[in-house]
């Protein structure tokens, strides 16, 4: 085990950034290095970011330096999309790197250019750690994408119940509703407090959201047969949480009861993954500040579908607390050290 890993942070300006930068500051394990922030925030203090943190105060936002994050032993990067590729090729080779954005995620170069218009950089150990075989994948690597946040909350709530084989892979259905904070903090009109207030909305709908092709990729991993999902994301009036509801059509004569020990069996020893008890349902807000996934699931006799609600943080388990939780793992260290299972009430 490492003992006080130097970690830096790239990209710290952001929402992502800024949790990553809370929970480094809170972990037995890790020290803070170089903070590094693109042009239009390098310069600008810390805490004029992010106020939330005054151990920082003082601390000012560097420019993003290659040189300057190679002297960490491990680099978190929450830089825009597209962007991770290019930093990454000025590192050392050997340098640990979790990149929190979507560059090293998927395997087809198609989709890639399909959903994010660019040159396909190629494929990283895909960091959802309770997914299986992942573990093994990440701890045997030093370069780790970290999943998008709809992906982790969709792929943790489904994935069992494909793998037992006990819901179609052909006819599965996603609506989502993410805070704002999901979107970013680049200021847009569209989220403005006096538009989103009292008002839930659907973006990118009918296929155009860039998370649907790094889905399917879990999901088809899972099932070990091609996944096609039809994904509705909504916005709603929260800064943060993901509340996912997935619908596959049933294999005949499954029940409630099989589908829940489905996810107790995948589940049971996961300290990160809390499946309700039958009869209740899950809300983002018993998810904030935590790492943690709550899910639920029932056979909707009527319908003839599985229904899988899940709930996470989506700066936290979607974004800053998974990064951490793929460096802990990583880096040798206790997977949950720094890393909260309980949330933030009321």
């Amino acid at each position: 085990m490492r003992m006080g890993t130097t970690v830096a942070v790239a990209g710290a300006s952001g929402y992502a950034g800024g949790e990553l930068l809370r929970l480094v500051l809170a972990h037995p394990e890790l020290t803070l290095g170089p903070v590094a922030a693109g042009p239009s925030s390098a310069g600008r203090a810390v805490t004029e970011l992010h106020p939330q943190l005054p151990q920082l105060a003082g601390t000012v936002l560097a420019p993003t330096d290659p040189s300057d994050l190679a002297g960490a032993d491990l680099v978190f990067l929450a830089v825009p999309h597209g962007e991770s590729a290019t930093l990454v090729s000025q590192l050392p080779p050997d340098l640990a790197v979790v990149d929190l954005g979507a560059d090293f995620r998927l395997d087809d170069a198609s989709a890639w250019a399909t959903y994010y218009g660019s040159e396909h950089a190629g494929r990283w150990a895909y960091g959802l750690p309770e997914l299986p075989g992942a573990r093994a994948a990440i701890t045997a690597t030093h370069r780790i994408a970290n999943p998008g946040c709809y992906p982790t909350a969709v792929a943790v709530g489904l994935a069992p119940l494909l793998a037992a084989g006990l819901v179609e892979p052909s006819d599965v259905v996603v609506v989502a509703a993410s805070g704002t904070s999901g979107a970013g903090r680049s200021a847009r009109a569209a989220l403005q407090g006096s538009e989103v207030m009292n008002a839930v909305s659907a973006y990118k709908a009918g296929g155009a959201h860039q998370h649907t092709p790094e889905m399917e990729q879990s999901l088809t991993a899972a099932a070990g047969e091609p996944v096609t999902l039809s994904f509705t994301p909504l916005l709603a009036p929260m800064p943060r949480g993901i509340l996912a509801t997935t619908t596959a059509r049933l294999a005949g004569g499954v029940t409630t009861a099989v589908l829940r020990e489905a996810l107790h069996s995948a589940y049971a020893a996961e300290p990160f993954v809390h499946l309700v008890a039958e009869g209740g349902w899950p809300s983002t807000a018993a998810t904030y500040g935590s790492n943690s996934v709550h899910l639920q699931v029932a056979a909707d006799r009527h319908a003839g579908r599985a229904v899988v609600v899940s709930a996470i943080d989506n700066l936290v388990k979607g974004a800053a607390g998974q990064a951490v939780q793929n460096a802990n793992l990583l880096l040798g260290l206790d997977e949950t050290a720094g890393l909260s299972i309980s949330g933030i009430a009321p």
